[in-house]
């Protein structure tokens, strides 16, 4: 049965360091985003240093999957003056697309990485027609759009700017309280300023009141009976409405989350991959992959400003955690025969899923496992040591198997 959409979009993917860069790019990615250690707006990430990044590109085009880097914060004059050499190096290292916000650097870009494309980031704030053809005609060939946009305003914006140029757009992960990220409160409470890359959060944070006359004693903010998060935002999730975000002709899905774990990175992009195909192809979409997003950490959910003004989230601001990776598997046999690198430690009898490259999840009893001596092992404890163990089936490397583990922090209680 063919879909009835003309283009399939990219699925574009976080890759915070190389472990998920490999994550991301085996789980179904079409391109990733990525930093080198300077002028990236995730500090934070880990990111790749001048030495790793050929290799990331490297292995990244060895799997048919783009690269694009971030350089993304607003350069001072003395890293401007710094700002040509960086590029040249992303240029050599093979990078395919550069994610910039500031005129001058996306000046520069063209100047010193001709060979590069060049996107236009979120924290541009491109929110109309007249802006993103503005870019187009400076020369980018994408806009990453304001994650402030509807569907509709989407839609008005694809009609009215040239077909060759991409649009781009945020549909899962982490909400910002400011207009596009752009946001002065990390800077004035913590000295860690969020337009370069070190943004504490402290719209996160869990505020009281202090009355001038009675120092010391703190009091709520109360909007119900579990008190109020006065700038909390939930965390938004497209995966139900894949085939709108089609219709309005994005060009690209963007995943937010280099600052988050390898185990995010795939079970996130795998989860988008298959609803993707199955949207484009017109195939009802297996319910497994809607229900993976729901087993990473994350606030609960919210389709962001798709659907217009998302309201204000009073509940709380915790993450769910509920599940935890126990292994992940370097190399198995066909027979299901298996060598797991703990991450952390569960038992045998134990109920666990795995999930992997293109695997639809499956549930198992844990089986007796053996160390690298070939001793029995019921019980595996220390991070990092190898040890085998007979699966169900076999499984591709980097497939991981999970446990069910209540990881959330509770609520705060009155």
């Amino acid at each position: 049965m063919m879909g009835r959409f003309a283009k399939k979009p990219e699925l574009l993917a976080p890759a915070g360091n190389m472990e998920k860069l490999r994550m991301a790019v085996l789980y179904g990615a079409d391109a990733v985003y990525l930093a080198g250690t300077s002028f990236g707006m995730r500090s934070f990430a880990g990111n790749f240093t001048d030495e790793e990044l050929p290799l990331a590109v490297q292995f990244a085009h060895g799997h048919g999957v783009r690269v694009h880097c971030t350089v993304n914060t607003m350069p001072r004059n003395d890293e401007a003056e710094r700002l040509p050499a960086h590029l040249e190096r992303l240029q050599d290292a093979g990078v395919d697309a550069l994610i910039v916000a500031d005129l001058g650097a996306f000046t520069l870009a063209g100047r010193y990485a001709p060979r590069c494309q060049r996107h236009i980031s979120t924290q541009a704030s491109v929110s109309n027609f007249e802006s993103a053809r503005a870019w187009y005609d400076l020369g980018a060939s994408r806009v990453i759009l304001a994650r402030e946009l509807s569907l509709a305003e989407i839609r008005t914006i694809r009609e009215r700017t040239p077909a060759a140029l991409e649009l781009e757009a945020f549909v899962h992960g982490a909400m910002c309280v400011s207009y596009s990220g752009r946001c002065l409160l990390s800077n004035y409470m913590t000295g860690r300023d969020a337009n370069r890359g070190a943004c504490a959060q402290p719209c996160r944070y869990q505020y009281y009141l202090m009355e001038e006359k009675r120092p010391g004693e703190y009091f709520p903010v109360f909007e119900d009976e579990k008190g109020t998060y006065i700038m909390n935002s939930r965390d938004m999730c497209m995966i139900d409405h894949v085939d709108d975000l089609m219709d309005v002709g994005l060009d690209s899905l963007k995943i937010e989350g280099r600052a988050k774990s390898g185990y995010y990175a795939a079970i996130v992009t795998g989860a988008y991959r298959h609803v993707i195909d199955d949207v484009f192809a017109g195939r009802p979409v297996d319910q497994v992959w809607r229900d993976e997003v729901e087993h990473v950490s994350h606030r609960r959910y919210a389709t962001g400003f798709y659907y217009g003004q998302p309201g204000q989230y009073y509940e709380n601001s915790r993450y769910i955690r509920d599940w935890q990776i126990g292994a992940m598997v370097l190399h198995c046999e066909a027979d299901g025969m298996a060598t797991l690198r703990l991450n952390n430690k569960f038992s045998a009898g134990e109920t666990a899923e795995m999930v992997g490259p293109d695997l639809r999840p499956f549930a198992f009893t844990v089986p007796e496992m053996e160390d690298a001596d070939g001793l029995p092992l019921l019980e595996p404890r220390r991070p990092g040591m190898l040890f085998r163990m007979r699966l169900p089936r076999a499984v591709p490397p980097m497939s991981l198997l999970r446990l069910a583990r209540s990881l959330s922090a509770p609520d705060r209680q009155e």
